[in-house]
């Protein structure tokens, strides 16, 4: 991918995220980009498409962020799984949001490839939860896992503390929760 492309497509999640997708156009993506609104057709072939390739790359990152610290492996996977999500969710506030209320707004095909990589990142973590705590059944690992992303993702709305702070506190706070999740016998 271009760099360029990268460009647009940050400031369009910046935008999407502050106005909503509904209420940006092309012209204003084009605007805060310095080129014409129909120069962006250069690139995607529709605010849509833009919108699509911005989701569907938020959870190819996650899902291969996610893997990577399982591959590591370790007594710790939990605690780096949830330092990996938070760092994300405080680093990308933008892309947490688009990703939280836009969906809606992609198309058919883009919404099933996100939730499909999104189902995916879920069972890597229900798969590192359940190892330690080998009681715990899937169906309880996975809402908690759901959960957890709850209150990590939440972040762009309530941040005012600190970056390293705010990481401490959510990376704390979710390992604590996912920890209460490990005394839910199935």
């Amino acid at each position: 991918m271009s760099r360029r492309r990268d460009e647009l497509l940050a400031i369009a999640a910046d935008l999407f995220a502050e106005h909503g997708f509904a209420n940006v156009t092309v012209d204003d993506i084009g605007d805060a980009a310095g080129v014409s609104g129909p120069a962006l057709y250069h690139h995607f072939d529709s605010k849509e498409a833009l919108l699509g390739e911005t989701l569907i790359g938020i959870s190819e990152y996650l899902l291969a962020g996610g893997r990577a610290v399982a591959d590591a492996g370790g007594a710790d996977v939990v605690e780096r799984l949830v330092r990996f999500h938070a760092e994300f969710a405080v680093d990308d506030r933008s892309l947490i949001t688009v990703h939280f209320r836009d969906l809606v707004h992609a198309t058919a095909g883009d919404r099933s490839q996100v939730r499909n990589l999104q189902a995916r990142y879920v069972a890597l973590w229900a798969d590192a939860l359940q190892a330690e705590a080998r009681s715990l059944d899937r169906d309880a690992a996975e809402a908690a896992v759901h959960a957890t992303f709850g209150l990590i993702n939440s972040t762009p709305f309530s941040a005012r503390l600190p970056r390293e702070q705010m990481l401490d506190l959510l990376s704390s706070m979710a390992t604590a929760a996912l920890g209460a999740s490990r005394l839910h016998q199935g």
